[in-house]
Formats: C-alpha cells, structure tokens, sequence
C-alpha cells in the first residue's frame, strides 16, 4: 500500500483505453520520448502541433507541425513540453477547458517512465518517502505522484504553491548564510537567495559547469562581496566527466560529449561552513549527494534539492536525504510549472530552527 489513493489508471494506459488517436504538442527531447512510447504501445498519432507562433510548416518525426485548430474530430491532446511561463500555463489551462488535455509525462533525464510497472516495482519506496514528511508535505506528494502517473492537470495545480510561501514559512534564510549553489546557471537563484536574505550574507560559491552560462554568471555576480564562482560538474566524487553543454539550463553530464572536470561537494567543501545548499544538477543530484555525506553530516545545511528530472528522484531523494541527517524536516513543494518540473525537496534540521 502507497499510504494514499492512487487514479485508477496511468496516462499511458487512458490514452490507449479511449481508442482515439492523439495529436502531440511540443516538438523537443519530450516529445521525441512520448512518440517513441506511444510507437511502443501502438497508440496512434494522429499529428503534431504547437503554439500559432511556432507553426511554420515544420517537419517533426515524419508529421508536418501543424497549428491546432487545423485538427478535426476526437482526438487526445498529449502536452508533451515543460513551461514555467504563466502565459504558457493559462494557455493550457483554457485548452483543457475545450479539449481532452492529458500529459504523458516522462524523465527529463534517463529511460525509465513511470507507468504501471515503475509503480508496482518501486510501491515501497515510494510509500517510505511518503512517511518522511508532514500532513501538508504528504499531500503535495501524493499530488505529485498522482500527476505524474495519471497525467490530469488538476492533479498539479491544487497543489502548485509559490516560492515566497516555503521560504517563508520554512527555509527561513538568515543574514549570515553560506550559499552553495550547485547549478547556478546564469545567476537566477543567486538574486533568488539574495532576495530572501535581503542582500546579507556571509558567502557564495556559485558552482556552473557549462562554459557560456559560467561566463555569464561571471558578469552577472561578480560584483558581490565573498562571492566565489566554480566552472566544474557537481558529482559524486573529483575527476573528469563527459559533459553536454547545451548552453541553457539543460547543459548535463552525459554519455557522450567534453571531458570536464567535476568534483564532490565534500572535495569542494572541505572545512568550508556551509548552511544552505541547493542542487538543481540536471539529474546528477543522487550523485550529488553521495559525494556530499561528509559536509552534510559536519555543516547540517539548509537544502533545495530538485525532484523532478529522474523518474524515481522523487521518492529516492527524500530517503536519501533522510538517511544522510534522520533530524532532517522534509518539506516538498511544486511550483508554478507544468509538467512536474519545479517540485523540490526543502530540509531543515529540527536542531537548528
């Protein structure tokens, strides 16, 4: 047992249980993993759209990239792209009003897709993780998990929160804070913790491996005070991975691409007092945090650790964390994004507050 209800059927598995054809929306590394499922399934694909604004007659997979309403007939609408963007979120909102709107969703990062069988086979991690956290907590993750298998966006957005109200409610980041930031990306959640600290700190390491988006943190920070910049991958231990840079936020450690230097965070640490550490590594961060027992054990630091780019780094993370510090307090939160990106684990030790 899960510790709480769970839809009747996966996203996979009401899409092919309508027998109606599906019109796919997106056009990127998503939607390339949903057409290759839905190949495997055998559900038929009746074509491929996007935003009026991105219809140019394109071709995508063998389908000439039309504009919605071009589409006649009943259809599944599959949303297979990721947006923060409110105008982008209300978009698909009203398009759920009119059409039979569901999100297959699949990993950022990795093969494994959390259908049927990921559900069955991980029931017991996935209900331990679920023990970790409180009443409030519990219930944004059982959301999440929800949306995730059963692709229904209300699923996600009764339980979609705003920033403001978990740092504010929880984090709470002082004036003397030591900010490691892995995964600093051009310099947006350096000004994030600036804003919750009111522009007093102690120190900032800033940790980007993707050169473009390294040197662009560089102009952006470097006029902070006990400001440190790291131009290496985070993983679990110091050496060379191979390295995709993308030159956006999606620039990861992959199979294939530059030799790049990485390093643990224990080895970027040393005896350095850390208090808050947030990870948002594209996939990396069970890595990560592996390479980090020693500095969490000696610092006990505030955490903002992503959930969302591996199918089981939802339930695996908390545990992890868990097992790292037991006095650790698991909050998760989704913020406003669609799929289930942005939905991040947030720890406090009870000794601390």
């Amino acid at each position: 047992m899960l510790g709480f209800d769970i839809c009747e059927y996966s996203s996979w598995e009401r899409i092919k249980r309508s027998g109606l054809p599906v019109v796919i929306y997106g056009m990127g590394n998503g939607a390339d993993k949903v057409l290759d499922e839905f190949k495997k399934l055998e559900i038929p694909v009746k074509g491929v759209t996007a935003g009026d604004e991105f219809v140019r007659g394109q071709s995508f997979r063998g389908f000439t990239v039309k504009k919605l309403r071009e589409f006649s007939g009943d259809f599944i609408l599959a949303v297979a792209f990721g947006s923060g963007r409110p105008e982008v979120i209300e978009h698909i909102k009203e398009l759920s009003n009119n059409y039979n709107v569901i999100f297959p969703v699949v990993p950022v990062y990795g093969n494994e897709i959390f259908n049927r069988e990921f559900l069955e086979k991980n029931k017991n991690e996935i209900s331990l993780a679920y023990n970790c956290f409180g009443e409030k907590s519990k219930k944004i993750f059982a959301g999440c998990i929800n949306f995730i298998f059963g692709g229904d966006l209300k699923d996600l957005l009764k339980i979609t929160t705003s920033k403001n109200e978990i740092f504010e409610s929880f984090l709470h980041l002082g004036s003397k804070e030591s900010y490691l930031d892995l995964g600093a990306y051009k310099g947006d959640t350096v000004e994030e913790f600036l804003k919750y600290t009111g522009g007093s700190y102690n120190r900032i390491i800033a940790v980007e491996p993707d050169e473009k988006n390294y040197k662009k943190l560089v102009e952006n920070c470097n006029c902070l005070k006990n400001f440190t910049p790291v131009n290496k991958a985070i993983s679990g231990s110091t050496g060379e991975v191979l390295f995709s840079e993308s030159a956006g936020r999606n620039s990861s450690v992959s199979s294939k691409g530059k030799a790049r230097k990485c390093v643990s965070v224990d080895d970027l640490c040393g005896k350095e007092t850390i208090t808050y550490l947030k990870a948002d590594v594209e996939g990396e961060e069970m890595n990560m945090l592996r390479g980090a027992g020693n500095t969490i054990a000696r610092c006990r630091p505030k955490l903002n650790i992503a959930l969302y780019h591996r199918s089981a780094d939802i339930f695996r993370i908390p545990l992890a964390v868990k097992k790292l510090n037991p006095d650790y307090l698991l909050e998760i939160r989704h913020h406003p994004y669609f799929p289930c990106w942005d939905t991040n684990l947030y720890a406090v030790d009870k000794n601390l507050i």
